[in-house]
């Protein structure tokens, strides 16, 4: 984990202050697990009392949380801003859905753009990794590890932009994606017409990232959004007639 020695002569409030950093950059994530006191106050190079009371502090601020017999995590609570009931009313309403889609159109172009302009190579690499394994995934035909690599491959974009703000809004997000509030990216991605089309969708991003073309890098976000969109229409009007048939076989067999 990327922790480093404390010099300064503050202990305490140096732990939290790198250890605020970690999270802010996205770099420690909601619900991760720390390393253990003993491991941490030896990375760190300081005491074990200034460390435990540097994670008091952060958990009092609502940053770290401690469960029985399992050690301190980043609080899930940094992943989850919408209350319960808003999330309620994002998955009970479709027009939830389009508008989630052209949020992530707008913010993940501008995402994409700054990293083809701004990103370094190491950047660029971790996108370029993630893609090449989504290539084994789809060859493996293994969808439900091409949803999961789609949805880190968006999220390291992201993450390149170097945007504190922009990262944690994303990731919040994809929690909600990954709990299947907006829709279900395995049911979608296992479609036949729709897998080698996001492959490809993906492989336009990824390589106008990695040549550096800002604005080639927004218009294959910006295509690929719209594409999610119509296949979701597709997947909602297809639910919608499906309802109407079995009304029709209600009524053919009972009448």
């Amino acid at each position: 984990m990327p922790f480093q020695k404390i010099e300064l002569d503050r202990v305490a409030e140096s732990v939290i202050t790198q250890i605020e950093q970690l999270i802010l950059r996205g770099i420690i994530r909601p619900g991760e697990r720390l390393p253990s006191e003993r491991d941490l106050a030896d990375r760190l190079g300081v005491s074990r009392p200034s460390l435990r009371e540097a994670i008091s502090t952060l958990q009092i601020r609502g940053l770290l949380t401690t469960k029985a017999n399992a050690g301190v995590f980043v609080a899930e609570l940094l992943g989850a801003p919408f209350s319960p009931s808003l999330t309620e009313l994002f998955s009970t309403h479709d027009e939830a859905v389009f508008d989630y889609i052209s949020f992530r159109s707008d913010l993940e172009g501008m995402a994409a753009e700054r990293v083809a302009n701004l990103g370094s190579e190491t950047d660029l690499k971790v996108i370029q990794a993630i893609f090449d394994k989504m290539k084994v995934a789809h060859d493996n035909k293994n969808s439900s590890e091409e949803a999961s690599l789609d949805a880190q491959f968006h999220m390291a974009i992201i993450e390149a932009s170097h945007n504190v703000f922009l990262l944690h809004m994303v990731r919040s997000m994809f929690e909600m994606l990954k709990k299947g509030i907006f829709y279900n990216r395995q049911v979608m991605f296992s479609r036949h017409t729709t897998r080698g089309t996001l492959l490809e969708q993906h492989r336009l991003i990824c390589n106008a990232i990695q040549n550096r073309n800002a604005k080639g890098a927004r218009k294959a976000i910006e295509d690929h959004m719209d594409f999610i969109k119509t296949c979701m229409q597709e997947v909602k009007k297809a639910e919608a007639n499906e309802e109407i048939a079995k009304l029709r076989l209600d009524h053919t067999t009972t009448s």
